[in-house]
């Protein structure tokens, strides 16, 4: 009877931990969106390069609370090559996903974007040496298929833009593997704070011949970007860090439906049905990916690491 017990409350806290970790799965897919559609209004008005600058630079000052109770000590590492290509990965993808939010639906730039989870498992296969089942390169099939019908090559509806949406995915992707090559040794909040650094330093550069200093509204929202932006990257923390990916990590395509019904609403962006249709193969692809690839629990080490 003791024992029946045990596993009944067992049960009750295993399901009340998914509910939490996907509310705020959801939750932070929420804030994601709104940091995309605000990304999409500054875009409007100051150069990519300046917007990629500013949400860096204001994820680093995010961490600054963390240096200050850990001291540089904290910062030591043996693998700062592997840091800095992490960091170039991930600084590409923010470009890409940038300019491809200002150029294209909001909706579709996401989910170009959040279609990483495909490339993730070919390219730790060729990078990592990591075995690919079956249903996964089905999985993964699946959702190139989908892919093929949102950019619509050989029809008058393809706009090269798209590609540049799927690139960011593709960095993403890069970042990702090489973030499970530095969960080996190093700790989370190591690799956030270098990939960080890596993305204002890199992004600093081209502000030498991309500057246009901002009317106050638009400095109110850069800051706004980057705390929205910021508290989702916490609420998808607390997220993994309370179910499974394989569990919760499918609700991460809730930011995939938040843009699009922002992108309706505002912009009054309408897929058409080959977006459609390919959106729907590539979150069912993305979502066996996530449950095929991550039957087991991630380490908080390697929680997905989304600084956008």
């Amino acid at each position: 009877m003791r024992g029946t017990e045990t596993l009944t409350v067992g049960a009750v806290m295993h399901t009340d931990n998914l509910k939490r970790g996907a509310l705020y799965l959801i939750a932070s897919g929420l804030l994601f969106a709104c940091s995309g559609a605000m990304v999409k209004v500054a875009s409007a008005r100051l150069p990519n390069e300046m917007v990629v600058f500013f949400r860096s630079a204001l994820g680093l000052l995010a961490l600054s609370p963390w240096l200050w109770r850990r001291g540089w000590g904290a910062l030591k590492t043996r693998h700062p090559f592997a840091h800095l290509w992490r960091g170039l990965c991930g600084l590409g993808a923010m470009y890409c996903y940038f300019y491809a939010i200002a150029h294209m639906p909001l909706g579709e730039a996401t989910l170009l974007n959040y279609a990483s989870p495909l490339f993730i498992p070919f390219l730790a296969f060729l990078l990592l040496g990591e075995g690919v089942s079956r249903r996964l390169w089905f999985a993964i099939g699946v959702g190139f298929v989908g892919i093929v019908l949102i950019l619509k090559p050989g029809l008058d509806l393809f706009r090269p833009v798209s590609l540049v949406g799927l690139a960011s995915g593709l960095f993403t992707a890069f970042a990702m593997v090489g973030i499970r090559r530095l969960t080996r040794s190093e700790s989370a909040s190591r690799i956030v704070f270098y990939f960080s650094l890596v993305c204002t330093v890199g992004s600093a550069a081209p502000l030498a011949w991309a500057w246009r200093t901002p009317e106050p509204e638009l400095w109110a929202l850069l800051i706004l970007i980057g705390a929205v932006a910021s508290l989702a990257q916490l609420l998808l923390t607390r997220a993994y860090a309370h179910a499974p990916a394989a569990q919760v990590g499918p609700f991460t395509y809730s930011t995939v439906v938040f843009a699009t019904f922002i992108g309706l609403v505002f912009w009054g962006e309408v897929p058409d049905v080959y977006s459609f249709l390919g959106a729907v193969l590539v979150v069912a692809a993305g979502v066996l990916t996530i449950r095929y690839a991550g039957s087991r629990a991630a380490p908080a080490a390697e929680l997905p690491d989304r600084m956008k």
